[in-house]
């Protein structure tokens, strides 16, 4: 929580135990960069969980994530499809955004950042983003700008939206939100009309990893 004079007091849900360091968030109720920096996790949120990195390893990876409600490391699965007219690349994650998704993400994402025109992200299923798979899209977004593309993010959540603000990311990435909004503005002369990529029954590729 913070403290009202520069830094966030972390409380260990366990076993109590406290720890504090500088806040730099812009946000008040934020303390995801004083949970990452202090190697402690649970949620991100100044309301918790928290637990101190004892607890954390004693607990296992399954009591990791987003305040404990889902396991850290999981099998969610994502999917990737593609509009050739458009060449637009759309990847979709179907669950948090957690250091084990960002792995099984990782080749396929930067495969379409230096294979496509535009790339975007949709998080609409995504509540929460880890530091790991946060530093996974700010290097794709720079693998697309080295061959000349676009990188944008699609229906980003209140959290996403505030970790992008804290970090600074928020004048980095361009959101829109919805798929078609994002589509659309990648060709403006389509306005009005289904593009391939929103549409099941022309998709060009679609496929799920799990």
């Amino acid at each position: 929580m913070p403290t009202g004079d520069g830094t966030a007091l972390l409380i260990c849900d366990l076993c109590r135990g406290e720890d504090s360091a500088v806040d730099a968030t812009r946000d008040g109720d934020l303390v995801w960069p004083v949970v990452t920096a202090l190697g402690w996790t649970g949620s991100a949120f100044a309301t918790g969980p928290h637990r101190c990195p004892p607890c954390s390893e004693e607990s296992g990876p399954q009591q990791q994530a987003t305040g404990g409600e889902r396991p850290a490391y999981h099998s969610a699965s994502y999917q990737i499809r593609t509009d050739d007219d458009v060449d637009v690349a759309a990847i979709t994650p179907m669950a948090d955004l957690d250091a084990g998704l960002a792995d099984r993400l990782r080749e396929d994402l930067m495969r379409a950042a230096s294979g496509h025109r535009h790339v975007v992200v949709d998080l609409h299923a995504v509540r929460f983003i880890d530091p790991a798979a946060l530093g996974l899209l700010v290097r794709a977004r720079q693998e697309a700008r080295q061959h000349g593309a676009t990188f944008d993010l699609v229906a980003p959540s209140r959290f996403v939206r505030t970790v992008l603000h804290t970090m600074r990311l928020d004048g980095v990435f361009r959101t829109f939100p919805d798929l078609p909004s994002a589509v659309n503005a990648m060709a403006p002369d389509r306005t009005g009309r289904p593009s391939d990529i929103v549409s099941a029954a022309a998709v060009v590729q679609s496929r799920t990893k799990t």
